[in-house]
Formats: C-alpha cells, sequence, structure tokens
C-alpha cells in the first residue's frame, strides 16, 4: 500500500511539474516561479536559483525574495543577484508604464463617452 501510494505522490509530482514547464515557456513568471520551488525542495538548489533569476527578471517579486535568500545562503553570487535586480526593477517599471497607459486610454475613453452624452 504504501508503494502504490508514493508512486501515486511521484506520479502528482512529475505531472505538477510539466504544467508549470509548459507555463515556463509561454513566459509565465509565476509558474518559473514554482518551477523553481519544486527544483528546490528536490535538492536541487543550482537549478532552483537558474529559475529564480529568470521569473524575478520577469518581475516576480516572490522570487526576488527567494534570491535573496539564496544570496545569504550562498547559492547565488553577488553578481547574479544584482543583474537580476536591474532586470527585476526595469520589468516593474515596464509593467507601471503599462499600466499608466492603458489608465490613460481608459479615461479618453470614458471622457470621450461623457463628452458624446452632453
Amino acid at each position: 500500500m504504501i508503494s502504490r501510494d508514493l508512486r501515486t505522490v511521484n506520479f502528482q509530482q512529475e505531472k505538477e511539474s510539466s504544467s508549470f514547464g509548459r507555463g515556463c515557456v509561454g513566459g509565465h513568471p509565476n509558474a518559473r516561479h514554482n518551477l523553481g520551488c519544486i527544483e528546490g525542495s528536490r535538492g536541487k538548489e543550482d537549478r532552483a536559483m537558474k529559475h529564480f533569476i529568470i521569473s524575478a527578471s520577469l518581475g516576480e517579486e516572490v522570487s526576488m525574495n527567494s534570491l535573496k535568500n539564496g544570496l545569504n545562503a550562498g547559492l547565488v553570487s553577488e553578481e547574479d543577484f544584482a543583474a537580476a535586480l536591474r532586470a527585476h526593477q526595469a520589468a516593474v517599471d515596464a509593467m507601471k508604464s503599462q499600466r499608466k497607459v492603458v489608465e490613460e486610454a481608459v479615461q479618453g475613453m470614458e471622457a470621450a463617452k461623457a463628452a458624446r452624452q452632453n
């Protein structure tokens, strides 16, 4: 019975890992972070840190925190951390810019709609 349960758990972990892998290919930072967590739980800290670096570079805040922990534990070099931090900040700034453009467009549409109604 225990053997069957372990096979079920292993199958479920492989299924989750595969799903996150497909998400990573699609450029989803949260999926990349989750895959890093899976790799870390399997004892593959180097691979986990690589996933966190990529995810943080895409703007994922939780991955940035994981990298800070990795830096403190000696799993990430200061150079890699600094590069990821710069990329993270650039991604966050880009997202803010996009949000601002969308908000301005929505406000413009609402103003035009209000003008038409008057």
